[in-house]
């Protein structure tokens, strides 16, 4: 039995993840924005599963949430899975809280929920403002920039298991009703990567669609811009990353 963090649990990919981890017997911790939001979870506390809340575009409550779930672990595995698609919160929630859950929750594997679109993403840093109170990037950027942060975390870390997923087009909130991919196999990679001993989930470093790996963007294994973009988060968080 494997225990994993599963952020941005409510609807969509994250609750079918941790939905699926509770089928197979793990030990989960699910994640709300909010109390209110909470109320989303109640079947799936009521199978066992334990619960934090924070808002991740705030600072201080990605903090507060970091301190919550450590208490509730040590983890074997963390998903990264919330995210936004677009307005202020977009680098907070999708680049800068990732580096921070990261940095404060250890876990022996990490798993970070990239998009295919971060192809289409630049991995500038220069121009972007870490807060979010100025429009400075897409969400193909800040996929990139996730997908980026998990090269540099299999560089840095040998020892823990650091890989990113597309979970595909699916149709959820986020995706809309025209998504063409299969809802039932966005969760998939993510939870195999997350629990397994097979041979092919233990590796770090990757970018994978569907259990398998695929080429990300060349700026993903430029060590330059790794350290680039852990200089730039650490800065900007006061949180650094250990060596």
């Amino acid at each position: 039995m494997a225990r994993v963090f599963v952020t941005g649990s409510t609807q969509g990919i994250g609750r079918a993840t941790a939905a699926a981890l509770l089928d197979d017997d793990h030990d989960v911790v699910v994640h709300a924005r909010t109390d209110h939001r909470l109320a989303d979870l109640d079947d799936l506390l009521a199978r066992g599963a334990r619960s934090v809340v924070g808002d991740l575009a705030l600072p201080d409550q990605v903090r507060s949430l970091a301190e919550h779930a450590g208490d509730l672990g040590p983890f074997d595995a963390v998903i990264h899975n919330a995210g936004v698609l677009d307005g202020p919160a977009l680098l907070p929630v999708n680049v800068v809280a990732p580096y921070v859950l990261t940095a404060l929750v250890p876990a022996a594997r990490s798993i970070y929920l990239s998009s295919g679109m971060h192809r289409g993403g630049s991995a500038e840093l220069s121009r972007l403002d870490w807060t979010g109170n100025r429009r400075t990037a897409s969400y193909s950027d800040s996929k990139l920039l996730l997908t980026v942060l998990m090269a540099a975390v299999a560089r840095r870390w040998p020892d823990v298991l650091s890989n990113a997923v597309d979970p595909g087009w699916v149709p959820t909130r986020m995706g809309g009703p025209s998504a063409r991919d299969d809802l039932e196999l966005g969760h998939v990679t993510q939870s195999w990567l997350a629990t397994s001993e097979d041979p092919a989930a233990l590796v770090s470093g990757a970018y994978w669609f569907h259990q398998r790996i695929r080429d990300p963007h060349p700026a993903v294994h430029d060590e330059a811009t790794q350290d680039a973009l852990i200089a730039a988060l650490a800065k900007h968080t006061g949180v650094p990353l250990r060596e």
